[in-house]
């Protein structure tokens, strides 16, 4: 529906008609993006849920058959929105207590600040372990980075 702001007419009954009109058609869009939604979240469900591998590859096909043509008519009549996904840390296992480990410490050279040369002091540590793979044999290698700080100039080293 193609509407001329600049020439509207000065009849209440007819303004009253066109704000009916675009109001069906608005609420028809938004029923049409809902369905849209709700066949997307059902394709998403059966394409990563727990029973992704028991979907036929020609019932796909038929629920996408006319849903390309609505996505694009929507994608037209509506703002692009943007939005970032939030950034979570990524959460490893940890790894099996019954393989034996082998501790590695790595260490700064000194114990005076390279910067001011004032005594450095333990502030923590970043402790990573990774699995080593020896023929016949599993084991994990723990290596440990001390953390020193200088009060002197608050240098970490």
């Amino acid at each position: 529906m193609q509407l001329d702001l600049s020439n509207l007419p000065s009849d209440t009954t007819l303004l009253h008609r066109l704000v009916r009109d675009i109001a069906a058609t608005i609420e028809h869009r938004d029923s049409e993006i809902e369905r849209l939604q709700a066949i997307i979240k059902q394709l998403q469900r059966a394409q990563f849920g727990r029973r992704s591998e028991r979907l036929d590859p020609d019932q796909l096909a038929l629920t996408l058959e006319d849903s390309d043509s609505d996505i694009g008519r929507i994608k037209e009549s509506r703002p692009a929105i943007v939005t970032e996904p939030p950034e979570a840390p990524s959460r490893r296992k940890a790894l099996p207590d019954h393989l034996p480990r082998e501790d590695i410490l790595l260490d700064v050279d000194g114990e005076a600040c390279s910067c001011c040369g004032g005594a450095l002091h333990a502030i923590g540590e970043s402790v990573s372990e990774m699995l080593d793979w020896v023929p016949a044999q599993l084991r994990v290698i723990r290596i440990t980075r001390p953390k020193y700080g200088c009060r002197a100039c608050g240098k970490v080293a």
